[in-house]
């Protein structure tokens, strides 16, 4: 028997908008299981983003309980929520999130040089997974320098070199011609089948199938989990 990775309980989060508060999540329960693929669809303003968000550690729920690898995530400090998306957790997201200024190893390198990692393991690190992506070819190339499809897979590569139990990726094939996005989709499935645990939001129906399983939120709540030809 799977052992739940995400184990999400009535989570409700309420932001405020002046003297007005406005629940965006109206009491998820959600259970992910250990190299489950899931994705996450929904229309603008469903809640999935804000979901996303808790998922990941950069939000926090106004009530609920969540549980990531069986730890009471509600009682973390934000430094220890730090940690958690750092040692737990890789994010890829639409935009990239490559910082101009460093090269593509020096990208991948940098979440290894924030958990004060030595050098050799680093470099190790970043030349296996940027391998994985196939980019072993372009270290020293800037994000400039590289198309869309490649920037995302450095993207990919910086999430895979520490090695986290979980991906969440946000739209990750957004800006992407119809042949990168496959490409992307191929080593994320991958990634997956090797046992990384894969949440993914999207609009397009086509990828969403891609998953064992597609959640759908509407106005903050499921409204059904369904699962795919895949997960069967």
């Amino acid at each position: 028997m799977k052992k739940p990775l995400i184990d999400m309980k009535n989570i409700r989060k309420t932001y405020a908008n002046g003297s007005l508060e406005v629940e965006v999540l109206k009491g998820i329960s959600l259970t992910i299981d250990q190299g489950e693929f899931v994705s996450i669809i929904g229309s603008s303003g469903s809640g999935k983003s804000t979901l996303m968000n808790i998922i990941g550690c950069l939000d926090t729920c106004s009530l609920g309980e969540y549980l990531l690898d069986s730890k009471d995530i509600n009682s973390y400090t934000e430094k220890e929520l730090a940690i958690v998306r750092n040692e737990k957790i890789g994010f890829i997201f639409q935009k990239f999130n490559l910082l101009a200024k460093l090269n593509c190893y020096e990208n991948v390198e940098l979440p290894l040089i924030y958990r004060c990692m030595e050098t050799q393991e680093r470099r190790e690190r970043v030349l296996k997974s940027l391998e994985m992506v196939g980019l072993s070819d372009r270290l020293k190339h800037r994000p400039s320098e590289m198309s869309g499809g490649q920037q995302q897979r450095v993207a990919i590569a910086r999430a895979l070199a520490c090695a986290p139990p979980l991906i969440l990726a946000d739209e990750p094939t957004g800006n992407l011609d119809s042949k990168s996005s496959n490409e992307i989709m191929n080593i994320l499935i991958d990634l997956n089948r090797k046992g990384v645990t894969l949440v993914l939001i999207t609009h397009d129906n086509d990828i969403a199938e891609l998953a064992h399983r597609i959640i759908r939120i509407s106005d903050g709540e499921i409204t059904s989990s369904i699962d795919c030809k895949r997960g069967m």
